[in-house]
């Protein structure tokens, strides 16, 4: 059995469809074909359901594939161990994200990337439930996403930061000049938020709720940086967590106004696979994020933006 014949039997599994999978590992579709009946002859066991195109793996090629995914995973960790060893991590960090923690992400990545310079950062914007994929199949060394997701299993955890709701509001608008501002009377401005399908906009729906209101936005976006374009037109308000003010900042003719409420919402942190061996790479951003204090960093940004509001008013 060689890892080239996994490779082809992951890529098959990833594309389902032959002639894109050999394409994905450039090698002719005959190649990759014939390498996975021999694959099935090593083995003993029928892998892929045959017809006349690709129809799924048997359950015994299910198997075969998570041990697959195993083993490459395995063999990448002593790729980068032994590369570690001869003078510094080299390979390419395979990170996660949940769209909301992606403004805060280069908190981890940037001093990472300081300190091992030979290595690489692959940053992929993904919902919670591919991540949970993704981290299962050995896709991803590691992901920033909520902790209290109930779908991760055999992960270890790293907390980050709480994300912090505050409003963003135009400077001449009505509850520009409060010093707090309830969920409630939020809900009655112009408002653009992020859509129902996203994690964030149904735990923002819960405090409107809580406090007795429903937001109803004029305006829905699938990401952070869709609803920051509407804001500096001074007509739209939002409720944004403050971990989004480390990329975006606040713009211009815009004003933060803190909320009444949960001190803190939900917890984003680090979450790596709990695989033995464990990942050169996961360890090393792990060891990043020991140091790299990101909740302290995110609530002094906020604090000095509070305090830059409370100067000009």
């Amino acid at each position: 059995m060689l890892l080239r014949q996994l490779e082809y039997l992951v890529a098959l599994a990833r594309e389902r469809h032959f002639a894109r999978a050999a394409a994905d590992c450039y090698v002719s579709q005959p190649s990759l074909s014939a390498a996975i009946r021999r694959l099935e002859h090593e083995l003993d066991v029928p892998i892929v359901r045959r017809g006349r195109r690709y129809e799924g793996l048997t359950p015994e090629g299910e198997v075969v594939l998570a041990w697959a995914h195993r083993i490459l995973a395995e063999q990448d960790s002593l790729q980068q161990e032994l590369a570690a060893l001869r003078g510094g991590l080299t390979g390419t960090l395979r990170l996660g994200v949940v769209p909301t923690a992606l403004p805060a992400a280069s908190l981890l990545t940037t001093p990472f990337c300081d300190q091992h310079p030979r290595a690489k950062v692959s940053l992929e914007s993904l919902s919670s439930a591919d991540i949970t994929h993704k981290l299962t199949e050995f896709e991803l060394d590691a992901a920033m996403t909520y902790l209290d997701d109930d779908t991760l299993r055999q992960v270890r955890r790293f907390p980050l930061y709480e994300e912090r709701y505050v409003l963003l509001t135009p400077v001449d608008g009505p509850l520009a000049d409060v010093a707090r501002a309830r969920w409630s009377q939020a809900a009655t401005l112009p408002l653009c938020l992020l859509n129902p399908r996203m994690r964030n906009r149904r735990i923002i729906d819960e405090c409107f709720a809580a406090d007795d209101a429903t937001a109803t936005p004029a305006i829905e976006s699938d990401s952070v940086a869709g609803l920051y374009t509407h804001l500096p037109g001074g007509r739209w308000s939002s409720v944004i967590s403050h971990a989004w003010l480390h990329m975006f900042g606040v713009p211009e003719g815009m004003r933060v106004v803190p909320l009444d409420g949960p001190a803190h919402g939900p917890r984003v942190g680090l979450v790596v696979a709990r695989s033995e061996p464990q990942s050169v790479l996961a360890q090393a951003l792990l060891k990043v994020a020991r140091e790299a204090r990101v909740r302290e960093a995110l609530d002094e940004l906020l604090r000095t933006y509070l305090e830059s509001a409370d100067h000009i008013s």
